[in-house]
């Protein structure tokens, strides 16, 4: 079921007003989402005009709001609303382990949402760390990659589970295959540097 509201009773300034903050999860915010999926059209148009455009994901259920690429349009130049973030190579290749996570959660036909403890992060993590790393020192990396990564929208603490997080479908269509490619082709280069490196690198 999509929606059961009229077309007169569909806020669109709700709609925009939630993208604007940020994601939009059906699971979440189920009010903005009855309201978003028949504005659909509306929403990318008013948004249009500040040189963003909205994403719909109807069916891992969710929206965003993206800078338009470079070209997209050509009637005129806006300000860019929506940063481009630069993340620390340890973000981003724990963002690249969990997306090749979710892709084998996925290919495995389980259940809808990968849950994962940060034991199993921080396994995940040690493959491409020297072996004499400090365990402690480690979590503590970790823990601060887990928050930023829970900043940028791909991860959720699980209520009342701290050590405990579902990683958001929505890492899919921001680490796509060829993000990942390009990722791996750093992989190399980085582990032919572990090897000279300590503790505090």
């Amino acid at each position: 079921m999509t929606t059961s509201l009229r077309r007169d009773e569909l806020d669109l300034s709700l709609v925009v007003t939630h993208l604007m903050k940020g994601v939009v999860y059906a699971d979440g915010h189920e009010k903005v989402w009855r309201h978003l999926l028949p504005l659909q059209a509306q929403v990318r148009d008013y948004v249009g005009v500040m040189g963003l455009t909205v994403v719909v994901d109807e069916a891992e259920g969710y929206a965003f709001l993206r800078s338009k690429a470079d070209g997209e349009d050509d009637e005129q130049t806006v300000p860019r609303l929506i940063p481009r973030r630069a993340l620390s190579f340890h973000v981003s290749l724990l963002l690249a382990l969990l997306r090749k996570k979710l892709a084998e959660f996925d290919a495995s036909g389980a259940e809808t949402r990968l849950i994962l403890t940060r034991e199993q992060i921080v396994e995940m993590v040690r493959l491409f760390l020297p072996e004499r790393s400090n365990e402690a020192r480690l979590v503590d990396q970790i823990d601060t990659q887990i928050t930023k990564i829970i900043e940028l929208g791909f991860l959720r603490r699980i209520t009342g589970q701290d050590a405990t997080f579902e990683v958001r479908r929505i890492l899919k269509a921001f680490v796509d295959g060829q993000w990942l490619a390009e990722f791996g082709q750093r992989l190399a280069e980085y582990a032919s540097q572990l090897g000279g490196q300590g503790d505090d690198d």
